[in-house]
């Protein structure tokens, strides 16, 4: 377990780094959304396109996957069903316990993957985010349809959103590299590596500056509940399934790793365009990146050795 303290220290040091930054307003206003604006749609990218291109996975690992991570949203959406049969939540406040128990912060998940893993780690979840972002988005669409029926759902723009996904379009065009085994040239090495390089950092350091620690004080029960779903229910159940699949190794430690991040800043953005309970979801997400500095270390230790 020390090994995993010790791997994890950085990663939220960078992120309450980040915050604090943004609270002191440095190095300047605006600079912040910028920088992760920056940091989403382009050294992201470069990173995954470049690590995942140097990879050379087995081709039954994608198939073993997509075969994990269908089985851990069916399974987590049925607890998140049970969850609502025993305490009948309005629809706006369901939608924000759903999507933070089953959503997962994409940048904290590569940046531990790294640190834990190597570039071994980075490449099975660069392609597990390829995988689960869009039927996490598909999945969180259909139960907002279901839940917060306010008006015509518009399903276009948000098809639009998850194809252009940057994280995906990098992780697929890193597969493809990888499948295809075209190798960098040292001119793109050399841009794709200082690029890679820098992705982590800024994007923790993002994740820190867009904590709303204000919003904690109207969490209530339903940000209990959604807090200890995520962060302890998803990522003991991923290891049970796992184990029922035959799987072991690398794969179950990214799955599990998957299982018990935070959940997706993004939850916010979806939770305002679709009826959802806004500052609940903000609350959620602020607290459970807080919450994860305890949980990840001590989960990935336990759950980790018994896989």
């Amino acid at each position: 377990m020390s090994v995993v303290v010790q791997a994890l220290v950085p990663v939220f040091v960078l992120i309450v780094a980040g915050h604090l930054f943004r609270r002191w307003n440095f190095p300047g206003e605006g600079f912040w959304l910028q920088a992760e604006r920056f940091t989403y749609y382009a050294l992201f990218p470069a990173m995954l396109i470049y690590k995942l291109g140097q990879a050379r996975l087995p081709a039954s690992a994608y198939g073993d996957i997509l075969v994990l991570i269908g089985v851990m949203l069916i399974a987590m959406t049925l607890v998140l069903v049970m969850i609502q049969l025993i305490w009948r939540w309005p629809g706006e406040i369901y939608s924000s316990v759903f999507q933070g128990g089953i959503r997962f912060n994409s940048y904290v998940g590569l940046a531990a993957a790294g640190m834990l893993l190597g570039d071994e780690g980075i490449s099975l979840i660069a392609v597990a985010v390829a995988i689960k972002v869009p039927l996490l988005n598909l999945l969180c669409i259909v139960m907002f349809s279901l839940t917060c029926r306010k008006g015509a759902l518009r399903l276009k723009p948000l098809v639009r959103a998850i194809v252009t996904n940057p994280l995906i379009i990098g992780s697929v065009v890193g597969v493809i590299w990888s499948f295809f085994r075209i190798g960098f040239h040292p001119v793109v090495a050399g841009i794709l590596e200082p690029l890679s390089d820098l992705a982590l950092p800024l994007g923790l350091m993002c994740v820190g500056a867009g904590l709303q620690l204000k919003a904690l004080r109207s969490a209530s029960m339903p940000f209990l509940v959604s807090s200890v779903a995520k962060l302890v229910i998803f990522p003991v159940l991923t290891l049970g399934l796992a184990m029922a699949l035959g799987m072991d190794g690398r794969l179950v430690q990214v799955a599990i790793l998957l299982a018990a991040l935070p959940t997706a800043t993004s939850s916010y953005i979806l939770a305002r365009q679709l009826g959802g309970d806004a500052p609940l979801m903000a609350a959620i997400i602020s607290g459970q990146t807080l919450l994860a500095m305890i949980t990840l270390p001590l989960l990935l230790g336990v759950l980790w050795q018994a896989a």
